[in-house]
């Protein structure tokens, strides 16, 4: 076997080495055989320049620097998918196959969070890599793409073909990227998808090699011209040929089966070893693909489902004030509307003016906004750099903005107060606790809207919300609403009259009655009559309430504003009984404080503690020395090192599972 020979025989061994390690993750060759037939390799192309191949597995390290980006023009357009964020649009783009008198068979596949990449192969040689660009014409970045390991220079068939997928940079090379630029003294990559961009734009192809950088391939444009009519089958195609294609792609056949797929990449998204952010659903057959077409920029035949953004960026336009219920003043922030976890954001609360200066924010900041517990939008903080010197300092009202009270701040606390006990605002913080999901739960009856019937004259006090049918016909008028959402908003309204005694206690707003205290009391007393006839010395022998709840408690069935509230409800066919379970007793449980931290896999959060409630336990947010237990389960935060450190009893997810069985709660 003479020289060229063998320098074909090693690249055709190391290729299949690099196929097996990074593609079927699994090798068959030893580091040391690889590093030995690699070294060969080099040794045989030092000697024999005239055989110079770009393609060769000794060009996977890097070493080629350009200098400037040539363009490349895409064989077939390159166009990207129109994204939708909610179940309503994907039941509306399957409504429109439907109604374009197709029974659809759909490919449910991962959105990887990286950069596209359209590689072209002449007679099964790898050509050229580019990015998208405008669709049309790319940049050539084959000089990079040679470093991905992944990527094969030769496919197993002699085929010409352009295929398109991700480049992306896996949560370890992260990582071990940043371990290396921290030693070196250098500024942290800040995410996968960010990484990879710069990483692929790097002249010195070096920099990319040490990157560790990585692809899927998820499509081929012209499928037809292999006679292939189905996009899974040309998955498999590629497949075949050699390329990296994700395997947890999926035939689905409707609506429920796309969603099942979703909700359950949803949760396995933090556990993958790549960043995904969405799922794309494509019809299965390409004939149906070509008779649906395109518009200017999208396929029709396509969509990207994106999973709710976990952090986005917006503008800060506004700070504005609110009166709560005690007369509480808090800061809000008023937003650019931006969609985050599913839903669109316009507000978040800020606090207080010491939160505000701590986080140092301006009004025209572009500011970070995630939800924190996935529910409620929090202000990270503002993008200094964005800054452009017409943001205006925050300064803190001195008068309440609803009754024009001076404000007051008690020493060593950080909140401000309207002292006006007759402040109007007052009243509609209050018709909003009631409605709450923990109080009366009556769902599309929100801050926003509860504002606007107050405002309107309809609700003014809380018997008020059950004489809303009343109103229908104006509300159905109104810019928003519509009668669908409108009749939606009465049923639960009429709902809510059915409610135990424990939400219509915890709504009626009763100052320190949180919704544990509120199923406390409703268990014992059973009715509304009865707890209202009790003196403050009987509510100071209960457990957990102390002389301060139970004056309270005292005073607000004292007051003839509040008598008349609960006459109105009863009037109006408001439940005021328990109906709930009667306290269970288990000595694990009974009279103990529990803490529940991380993921439980077969159980959420609310309904442990449910349970826990159920049998005379107490389930609290918080870590202390007074914790008996804290369950643990998957990712647990710092409660569980908490719990450790104080000696705290632990249940693990099994002991968990085990007691709940054993109690038939399961």
């Amino acid at each position: 076997m003479n020289e060229l020979e063998r320098i074909k025989e090693l690249t055709k061994i190391l290729d299949n080495a690099n196929y097996e390690y990074y593609v079927l993750a699994n090798p068959t060759l030893t580091d040391q055989e690889f590093d030995k037939y690699l070294r060969e390799l080099e040794s045989l192309e030092a000697r024999h320049s005239e055989y110079d191949n770009p393609n060769s597995p000794t060009k996977r390290v890097g070493g080629m620097v350009i200098e400037k980006f040539q363009k490349i023009k895409h064989q077939i357009p390159m166009l990207s998918l129109p994204d939708v964020f909610s179940e309503e649009e994907i039941i509306a783009f399957d409504k429109r196959i439907r109604d374009a008198g197709i029974t659809p068979e759909y490919v449910c596949e991962l959105k990887i969070d990286g950069v596209s990449v359209s590689l072209r192969y002449e007679n099964g040689i790898f050509k050229s890599g580019a990015t998208r660009g405008d669709g049309i014409t790319g940049e050539d970045i084959s000089h990079n793409v040679r470093t991905i390991r992944s990527v094969p220079m030769h496919l197993k068939e002699d085929v010409s073909i352009e295929v398109r997928g991700e480049i992306y940079m896996p949560k370890e090379s992260l990582i071990k990227a940043n371990l290396e630029r921290e030693k070196e003294g250098l500024p942290l990559l800040q995410n996968c998808r960010n990484a990879a961009a710069g990483s692929i734009r790097q002249l010195d192809s070096k920099v990319a090699a040490k990157r560790n950088l990585d692809t899927w391939i998820y499509h081929l444009p012209n499928p037809l011209d292999y006679n292939i009519d189905k996009h899974y089958d040309a998955l498999k195609y590629m497949e075949k040929l050699g390329l990296k294609v994700n395997p947890a792609n999926r035939i689905v056949k409707n609506i429920d089966e796309i969603l099942a797929f979703i909700h359950e990449y949803g949760e396995k998204r933090n556990s993958l070893p790549y960043d995904i952010d969405g799922v794309v659903i494509k019809l299965n057959d390409l004939h149906m693909q070509e008779k649906l077409g395109y518009t200017s920029k999208y396929p029709k035949w396509a969509i990207a489902y994106k999973f709710p953004a976990e952090e986005v960026l917006t503008k800060l336009t506004d700070i504005i004030f609110t009166v709560g219920r005690t007369g509480r003043i808090t800061p809000n922030a008023v937003l650019e509307p931006v969609i985050i976890m599913g839903s669109t954001v316009k507000r978040a609360t800020l606090h207080n003016e010491e939160y505000i200066l701590e986080k140092g924010l301006k009004i025209g900041d572009t500011v970070s906004i995630r939800k924190a517990g996935d529910v409620i939008p929090e202000v990270v903080g503002p993008k200094i750099e964005r800054r452009t010197g017409e943001e205006q300092e925050f300064k803190m009202i001195s008068t309440c903005p609803i009754c024009g009270t001076v404000l007051q701040k008690k020493e060593g606390q950080v909140d401000h107060y309207c002292p006006n006990e007759s402040c109007p605002a007052r009243h509609t913080e209050t018709l909003i606790h009631f409605a709450s999901r923990h109080a009366m739960n009556i769902d599309g009856l929100g801050e926003q809207i509860m504002q606007d019937l107050f405002n309107l004259g309809f609700v003014k006090k809380i018997p008020d919300i059950y004489l809303l049918k009343n109103h229908k016909e104006d509300l159905i008028e109104l810019e928003g609403y519509g009668s669908k959402s409108v009749d939606n908003l009465l049923i639960a309204i009429e709902n809510s009259k059915e409610n135990s005694l424990e939400r219509l206690l915890f709504g009626l707003g009763i100052g320190g009655i949180g919704d544990k205290t509120a199923l406390l009391l409703a268990r014992k007393y059973k009715t509304l009559e009865e707890l209202s006839t009790k003196t403050k010395e009987e509510l100071e022998t209960i457990k957990d309430i102390g002389p301060i709840l139970a004056y309270n408690i005292v005073a607000y069935f004292n007051d003839p504003n509040n008598k008349e509230i609960i006459n109105k409800l009863m009037e109006y066919g408001i439940n005021q009984t328990y109906k709930g379970e009667e306290l269970k007793n288990n000595e694990l449980i009974s009279g103990r404080r529990f803490v529940v931290t991380g993921t439980i896999s077969f159980m959420g959060r609310d309904e442990i503690e449910r349970i826990i409630d159920s049998y005379g336990g107490h389930a609290s947010s918080s870590v202390s020395a007074k914790t008996n237990v804290v369950i643990v389960g998957d990712n647990p935060g710092s409660k569980a090192t908490k719990a450790k450190d104080l000696g705290i009893e632990i249940w693990d997810e099994e002991k968990l599972y085990s007691i709940f069985n054993d109690l038939g709660e399961i």
